[in-house]
């Protein structure tokens, strides 16, 4: 799956990407620009999760369930067993996330189009209610994170962007690698034809499963570093139905055709709220969607469709 992977044009972008973030973050970036890449590139897994799912034709309205999940399963590492580690702490994220998505999967797999999304929604307003009232989780107040650490030292804000972008490269690079795969490219078939797909020998169901899984552990990763990076986690600004729509709206707005789309979609939406509540804090909302309705009337493909058309990228991609 993995074989020939770093020739693999998408791949080769992301890198390049990613080294220039560093660069620049590391030389010219003042810090709350820095902050803004790195909480896009947090977030940017999350989305990065809802566009494997949408190539299933399948839209989640409830993913903060596991984003949050991931989240609060740091919080509460920390809190009672003193994890403060990087790596432990994303690997927890990930791995509690992906458990209870293959938990819920087993339901949500049976179910299509509005069902899934609001089924997911459901879901999501559960674990939020939950932690609205656990007053050992804080309450609405939520939990705060202490500084993360590597080997026992304390991380910087700018040691700590480098390995977000670290993790950012390795779950894309995977995911990219899973596409190129038999099941990857199921994707797809799914999306056209469910029934041929089950004549060619594939249960459907556990193709969904499968990707609804992996869509969770990213999403959950997501939260971890995200709850990492800000310092604190609580229900309104990690599992509440709007942090949801966000990851949504931001799929939408950045469109699904490379793996480098829901990175650079996500930084855009940190840019365009952090002016919006400058210039405009009582009409902050209604900024951000214009820039979506925007974005849907003249560039439906998102704006990975027009980068597409600029670098004549996806002429190449298929000549190759």
């Amino acid at each position: 799956m993995f074989t020939g992977i770093f020739k693999d044009t998408s791949v080769r972008i992301l890198i390049t990407f990613m080294i220039v973030l560093c660069v620049l973050s590391s030389l010219v970036l003042p810090d709350w620009m820095q902050n803004n890449f790195m909480y896009g590139l947090s977030r940017g897994l999350a989305i990065l999760g809802l566009m494997l799912l949408w190539r299933t034709n399948l839209v989640s309205f409830g993913h903060a369930l596991y984003y949050g999940f991931g989240a609060y399963a740091v919080a509460l590492c920390q809190k009672y067993f003193g994890i403060t580690d990087i790596l432990l702490r994303f690997a927890i994220a990930v791995i509690a996330a992906g458990l209870l998505g293959f938990c819920l999967g087993f339901i949500l797999r049976k179910y299509r189009e509005i069902f899934f999304a609001m089924l997911s929604l459901a879901f999501s307003m559960v674990l939020y209610g939950l932690l609205a009232k656990a007053e050992f989780l804080g309450s609405t107040d939520g939990m705060s994170i202490s500084p993360s650490t590597l080997l026992g030292m304390e991380l910087t804000r700018q040691y700590l962007f480098y390995l977000i972008t670290f993790f950012v490269i390795c779950a894309a690079i995977s995911i990219q690698a899973y596409l190129r795969s038999t099941l990857g490219h199921l994707t797809t078939a799914i999306q056209d034809n469910e029934i041929r797909v089950e004549y060619l020998g594939y249960s459907v169901q556990k193709a969904i499963h499968i990707k609804y899984v992996m869509s969770a552990c990213l999403a959950g990763g997501a939260g971890g570093l995200m709850a990492a990076s800000l310092g604190q986690v609580d229900p309104d600004s990690m599992v509440n139905w709007n942090v949801s729509g966000e990851l949504v709206f931001i799929t939408i707005m950045s469109g699904w055709g490379n793996i480098l789309a829901p990175f650079i979609g996500a930084i855009i939406f940190e840019f365009i709220r952090t002016y919006a509540f400058e210039w405009a804090p009582q009409a902050w909302a209604a900024i951000v969607g214009g820039t979506l309705l925007a974005i849907i009337f003249f560039f439906p493909g998102g704006i990975w469709s027009v980068i597409e058309k600029v670098f004549n990228y996806g002429k190449k991609k298929n000549v190759k």
